[in-house]
Parts: C-alpha cells; sequence; structure tokens
C-alpha cells in the first residue's frame, strides 16, 4: 500500500465491507419479513449478527485511515462534513414525510374515523407523563453532548469523558422509557390511521436514538484511546451533530403527535 502521495485526497482502498454490508442487510431485512410472516426468527438474527460484524470491521478500518494512518486531510475532512450534511438533509426530509401523514389526516379526518381527531376509541397518552419526562431528558442530553463538544475542543479529556458517559445514559434512559411507553400503550399500530402515524413517527425516531447512541458510544471508546483532538475529531462532531437532529425531531413530535394531536 502507498503510504506517500503528492495530493491530499484518500483514494480508498479495496474493501469487503460494503459488498458484505449489503449482504448482511438483505438478509436482515428478509429475516424481518420471515419473522413477521412465518414468525421464524432465525434469519433475522443472522442478519443481525452479520450486520454487527460487519459494522465493528468497518469501522475500525476507518478509525485506523483517519488515527494512525493520517489519511483524512482537511480537505477529505471537508468532503465528510459535506456528506454528514446531506444525510442529516435526507432524514429531515425522512420525517417529513411522517409528519406530512399524519396532518393530512389529523386535519381532516375522514368520515371512517368518525371526522374527529383523535378517532373514536382512541385513548392517546397523557402529554405531561412519560412524553414530558422524554423530552427533559433528550433535551438534558443535548446540552450534555454539547459540553462534551466544548470540553474536547479545550483538551480536557476528564470532562469529555464524563459528558459523553451522561449523553449515552441519557440516550439508553430515553429508549427504555419509549419501550416501557410502546409496553403499556392503549392502541396498537393497527388501530386506525392515528396507531399507523404514532408507531412510525416515535418508532423511526425510537430507531434514530439507539442509531445515535450507538454512535456516541463508539465516540466514547476511541476518545477513551486518545483518538481524537482538539483539532481532529470530525467522528465525534458528526455524532453530535447527528444527535442534535435527534433532538430536534423529537420535539417536533412531541408538540405535535404527543401534545396537539392528542
Amino acid at each position: 500500500m502507498k503510504t506517500q502521495s503528492n495530493h491530499t485526497f484518500h483514494l480508498v482502498d479495496y474493501s469487503p465491507w460494503p459488498l458484505i454490508g449489503s449482504i448482511s442487510t438483505l438478509t436482515l431485512t428478509s429475516g424481518l419479513v420471515k419473522w413477521f410472516h412465518q414468525y421464524n426468527i432465525n434469519l433475522f438474527l443472522l442478519g443481525i449478527i452479520i450486520t454487527l460484524l460487519t459494522m465493528y470491521q468497518w469501522w475500525r478500518d476507518i478509525s485506523r485511515e483517519s488515527t494512525f494512518q493520517g489519511l483524512h486531510t482537511q480537505t477529505v475532512m471537508i468532503g465528510l462534513k459535506w456528506g454528514m450534511i446531506l444525510f442529516i438533509v435526507s432524514e429531515i426530509f425522512f420525517f417529513i414525510s411522517f409528519f406530512w401523514s399524519f396532518f393530512h389526516s389529523s386535519l381532516t379526518p375522514s368520515i371512517e374515523l368518525g371526522m374527529n381527531w383523535p378517532p373514536f376509541g382512541i385513548t392517546p397518552f397523557n402529554t405531561f407523563q412519560i412524553p414530558l419526562l422524554n423530552t427533559v431528558i433528550l433535551l438534558t442530553s443535548g446540552l450534555t453532548v454539547t459540553w462534551a463538544h466544548h470540553s474536547l475542543m479545550e483538551s480536557n479529556h476528564s470532562q469529555t469523558s464524563q459528558s459523553l458517559f451522561i449523553t449515552i445514559l441519557l440516550g439508553i434512559y430515553f429508549s427504555i422509557l419509549q419501550g416501557y411507553e410502546y409496553i403499556e400503550a392503549p392502541f396498537t399500530i393497527a388501530d386506525s390511521v392515528y396507531g399507523s402515524s404514532f408507531f412510525m413517527a416515535t418508532g423511526f425516531h425510537g430507531i434514530h436514538v439507539l442509531i445515535g447512541t450507538t454512535f456516541l458510544l463508539i465516540c466514547l471508546i476511541r476518545h477513551l484511546n486518545f483518538h481524537f483532538s482538539k483539532y481532529h475529531h470530525f467522528g465525534f462532531e458528526a455524532a453530535a451533530w447527528y444527535w442534535h437532529f435527534v433532538d430536534v425531531v423529537w420535539l417536533f413530535l412531541y408538540i405535535s403527535i404527543y401534545w396537539w394531536g392528542s
């Protein structure tokens, strides 16, 4: 492998992980379909295992490129930043589709819904119980991840570790509460368009919280291994951007679906 070049761009080496990652996600999706229709979870578990192994090895390779090989130059970092920005924009439009569907149904409820919102027979959640607590948790986690970012830029290793750890704990706490909320829900995803809109929007947000928590956990492990410096820490910066995006989406969910929609 070439160790020196006369340009600042990163020409990636051949890697098996994109192909294996594609196969693993196909296996995961097929396993979900088989689980839902044939009540057999084996293929889904196989897809989970392959996906996790691929994630670990792919992320390991990228960490080596950036930390030990020095291949993530300032020019490469600009490209990575734009990639992350465009990814978050695509995620924004993804959630816009759920909000569009929700407001389409709630602002003009059809006769099948009794021309009423929430539809008759649906008992919505109390806005000022678990949903409000989860809002406080996510807003607090936004503060702690910002604290971590500023501590990292000031080369304060201990405070970065502490604040990142607190953010991860808050993310896990949020997921546990949302899981409890789902278990205790008085309606299901099959209960009219209200149930579909609620569980699709909040469920996908919950998946994003799990992804963001994993993202931050990887950053904490890398930080404890001294992979980041005050000048070179885009991996953490991207995780912080993603976490703030998750926070903002939850605010819209809380205001529109939990508060206004109930």
